[in-house]
């Protein structure tokens, strides 16, 4: 989005937190770590996220950088492997010596790197929405908590406007995220009086391809007489094969909606949308809102992919809830007085 007060101060905030202030007046630029997955199963949403780090950084060296230096970008690919998320984490913060890192998508990454990031007391900036129950002064929240995405979903679902779902499908990728999830929302659930036999769970690995059993499960379960809705925590790509198998079986949102916490443009760019129409997502930003600010962001983003010749976006530029979430955090100026006056403690 548009860089805003909070997009001109979030280095200063990072600098104060840190103190590197004088790592910045030592060195000739001031290093920002970029962890995200660039091969793997969660390449399919990560690398987008790169690229708009990498765009942020351009932007505000054109600007002059933070605190007189220029930004410069290390970047490392994790691989969507959760050890080796802590292996780069330690390499970006010890041996490349960065200010802050922006990275990580699932939640089992983050997990993997918190306690490198609080050993070190260094700093992370996570852009996705997650499941709540951790706080740590080394972390940037930015993303949605539950009560602020999924409860909200799950209330429009079993109201009048959004299908009066009475049971429900709990289907996600499994690590920490969706069980979590579901863990909130099972409570949520049977608090609003859904019984236990009107909730199922189903997980799958990560990378998982054929979802073919599981929405035949889905049919039949929401053959037994109430209306049914389906609630997806998959994550990565396969998002694709579960949107593909949908349209495969013919499970449309009229009989049974699906509304995903971890799909948005960028997971359906290589699926057929036509037989999903009416399925729902829920996130804190879509493409296609309608403000000046979010009409700035998509021109530069759009502008920028081009130029840079972004994969999949020099031709069809999108924009997705992280990218928005994350982008702003990345100031164009901070308020150096601010920092050099404050001491560390």
């Amino acid at each position: 989005m548009k860089l805003s007060r909070r997009s001109l101060t979030a280095l200063a905030a990072a600098a104060c937190a840190l103190g590197f202030t004088s790592l910045a007046q030592a060195a000739d630029t001031i290093k920002v770590g970029v962890l995200h997955s660039l091969s793997g199963t969660m390449a399919i949403s990560e690398t987008v996220l790169k690229d708009t780090v990498l765009m942020a950084i351009d932007e505000i060296n054109a600007k002059g950088g933070v605190l007189g230096k220029k930004l410069e970008p290390v970047v490392v690919d994790p691989a969507s492997n959760w050890p080796l998320f802590a292996e780069k984490a330690k390499q970006l913060i010890d041996k490349d010596k960065v200010a802050v890192v922006f990275g990580c998508w699932t939640s089992v990454s983050r997990k993997s790197v918190l306690p490198v990031f609080e050993e070190k007391n260094s700093l992370l900036f996570y852009p996705v929405q997650y499941e709540g129950e951790e706080l740590s002064k080394n972390v940037f929240y930015t993303g949605a908590a539950p009560n602020q995405q999924a409860i909200p979903a799950v209330e429009y679902l079993m109201s009048k406007d959004g299908g009066s779902a009475k049971r429900f499908v709990l289907l996600g990728t499994d690590y920490v995220y969706p069980r979590t999830t579901n863990k909130i929302l099972r409570a949520f659930l049977k608090s609003k009086g859904v019984a236990e036999a009107d909730i199922i769970e189903e997980y799958t690995p990560f990378g998982h391809s054929d979802y073919q059993s599981i929405i035949a499960k889905v049919k039949k379960f929401a053959s037994e007489g109430k209306k049914t809705a389906v609630i997806s925590t998959i994550n990565g790509d396969s998002n694709v094969p579960f949107y593909k198998e949908l349209g495969n079986q013919g499970l449309k949102a009229t009989d049974v909606p699906v509304v995903a916490f971890s799909v948005g443009e960028e997971e359906l760019r290589g699926v057929d949308t036509k037989p999903l129409v009416g399925h729902l997502a829920a996130w804190n930003y879509f493409m296609s809102v309608k403000n000046p600010a979010n009409t700035e962001f998509v021109k530069k983003w759009s502008a920028y992919a081009k130029a840079r010749g972004v994969a999949g976006h020099k031709d069809k530029p999108l924009t997705n809830d992280p990218m928005d979430t994350g982008k702003p955090w990345m100031p164009a100026a901070v308020w150096p007085p601010l920092c050099l006056r404050t001491p560390r403690t």
